[in-house]
């Protein structure tokens, strides 16, 4: 393993670039009513607000947002095919017809395509359609639930529990809940959680916005099966709350789950995803939605806080047998953050060195090639508002290379001779001059 060492500033290296500057907080937050709510960029994971972020609760159909990843990858890995025909199981028939839930009915004598019962999940979140996919992708429910819940850990969700690919209760599933779930049983996830499954679904799916934006569509028209679909995500333009810029992603509902929604959406390049759950009605997770992203939107922007070719105050490396005694260093890279203008100055960089280029007298040794990394800056938050991000390998996108502006050559044999004979005289001539001292 590469290791790296923090250089201390007295007679060698500054491991602090930047001066002191005093943390600040952020803008005050949204009042919300929501149990459980986060705010979070959805280029670099980082998190503008958050509220009992990490608490566990029941999803509901946010639960599809994990089938849709694995529908999505799926696809992409090629398992499946969007005009791959999907046979209907008697538990999916039976579970189609339960009028209570939100379906679009489906028989074992009529022809539907992955595409046709993805439609019907990601539009009118049909939950026999959910279960009929996980039965294609994986032969069982159960063993979808499987891989739902071994992709969570995967990609670093912490807080969660899956036990069905719908997010019903398994007491709403009449008797044919996953093998080796209870029978009363819900998924469970916070809303970090979400919102990290959320950030991957869109950065590795984006195309999932695509059905996801649509507010009405019909699924078998023209057949006697014909259901009219209208999204339930009232957020997206023509709905009851329509907010400019959103164009996903789910909603849910269960009486343990109460009202709960994943939101998000874009505006002039920057896009958040919003998460609320347990809200107090239909309309209330909307409305807290709408606070989040205003607050989102209104405050907080990407801003730099380093620029390209930022020199350390070291400004220079010391350099062994080389045909100069040290070589300049500088950043190419800037840095960039999602920050509240009241956040900037709290950004420090520090220096951190590979230590396995260096001698044990802290030398570099040439021959150099301009260009080279000898280190990397990180740009942290030093002040008290700073919520983090969804993983902490995510503020990595903060750690730029530190290179070498210039190459230095290698020595000729004769100068490394002439040093060396040099280093040998002046150390005989310390000596004697510390030994005269002594008589005195």
């Amino acid at each position: 393993m590469r290791k790296t060492m923090q250089i201390a500033a007295a007679g060698t290296l500054s491991l602090m670039l930047a001066a002191s500057l005093g943390s600040t907080a952020a803008a005050e937050g949204p009042e919300l009513e929501a149990e459980a709510a986060i705010l979070v960029d959805a280029d670099t994971g980082k998190i503008v607000y958050k509220e009992n972020a990490d608490t566990i609760l029941p999803p509901a159909s946010m639960t599809k947002i994990m089938t849709e990843y694995l529908v999505h990858e799926a696809v992409e890995e090629g398992e499946i095919a969007w005009e791959d025909e999907v046979p209907i199981s008697d538990n999916v028939r039976s579970l189609s017809l339960a009028t209570n839930l939100s379906n679009v009915p489906l028989r074992q004598d009529e022809t539907y395509t992955v595409q046709e019962l993805y439609e019907a999940l990601a539009i009118y979140s049909a939950n026999a359609a959910t279960v009929a996919l996980a039965e294609k992708i994986s032969g069982s429910e159960a063993d979808f639930v499987a891989e739902m819940n071994e992709k969570a850990g995967e990609l670093g969700m912490e807080e969660y529990e899956f036990v069905n690919s719908s997010g019903l209760n398994n007491s709403s599933m009449q008797g044919q809940h996953p093998d080796g779930t209870d029978e009363d049983a819900e998924n469970m996830m916070s809303a970090r959680a979400t919102a990290l499954l959320s950030y991957h679904l869109l950065d590795e799916h984006p195309d999932v916005l695509e059905t996801a934006s649509i507010e009405e569509a019909y699924f078998k028209e023209g057949t006697e099966d014909e259901i009219f679909m209208e999204n339930w995500n009232e957020m997206l333009p023509d709905g009851r709350h329509a907010y400019e810029g959103v164009d996903g992603l789910k909603t849910g509902y269960t009486s343990l789950a109460g009202n709960a929604f994943t939101g998000t959406a874009e505006r002039g390049g920057q896009r958040f995803i919003s998460v609320v759950m347990r809200t107090e009605s239909r309309d209330a997770r909307f409305e807290q939605t709408s606070s989040l992203l205003d607050y989102g939107f209104d405050n907080y922007a990407e801003t730099e806080v380093l620029e390209a070719g930022y020199t350390p105050d070291e400004e220079v490396l010391p350099v062994t047998r080389g045909e100069e005694d040290e070589v300049s260093i500088a950043t190419e890279e800037s840095v960039e953050v999602m920050a509240h203008e009241d956040e900037i100055e709290a950004y420090e960089p520090s220096f951190t060195v590979d230590e396995s280029l260096l001698n044990d007298d802290g030398e570099l040794t040439a021959p150099i090639e301009e260009g080279q990394t000898i280190g990397y800056v990180t740009v942290s938050n030093t002040g008290e508002a700073d919520d983090g991000y969804l993983r902490e390998d995510m503020a990595e996108h903060k750690r730029v290379p530190v290179k070498t502006t210039e190459s230095v050559e290698e020595a000729g044999w004769f100068s490394l001779t002439m040093r060396s004979i040099g280093g040998f005289f002046s150390g005989v001539w310390n000596s004697a001059t510390e030994i005269v001292r002594s008589w005195f």
